[in-house]
């Protein structure tokens, strides 16, 4: 799965959330693909938020793992934040990350950056 998200659109992290459980219905299960949705959301929000030219969101499942991408097109990487309670609900998206997934990172591109995930293979 691959799909380019513009910046001014947030209205469409909704729509790769549904590409992404389409892309995963037959293979994966369930648990996978909620937590699947959960953490792209995550991500495809703080690249809208944080960057000011889009992403491109990348998605490859194979019977091992799940591994979705998130590429944005600046080259500052994300800070590690620890949040107070007066924050609300901001900078909790990768905690989230680091908390369900079985492995995350960030890597440098010549254009910008990926942050990506991986789940372990669940099957249907």
């Amino acid at each position: 799965m691959r799909r380019r998200v513009g910046h001014t659109e947030r209205s469409e992290v909704g729509e790769v959330r549904r590409e992404l459980r389409e892309f995963l219905r037959h293979r994966s299960g369930t648990e996978q693909i909620e937590a699947a949705e959960l953490l792209l959301s995550e991500l495809v929000t703080n690249a809208l938020i944080h960057t000011r030219h889009g992403a491109v969101v990348t998605a490859t499942a194979t019977p091992a793992a799940l591994r979705v991408e998130v590429q944005d097109f600046e080259a500052d990487l994300p800070a590690p934040y620890v949040p107070n309670a007066d924050d609300g609900t901001h900078g909790r998206g990768l905690i989230l990350v680091r908390s369900l997934a079985d492995a995350w990172g960030v890597e440098a591109r010549a254009l910008g950056k990926v942050v990506w995930f991986e789940l372990r293979g669940e099957g249907p």
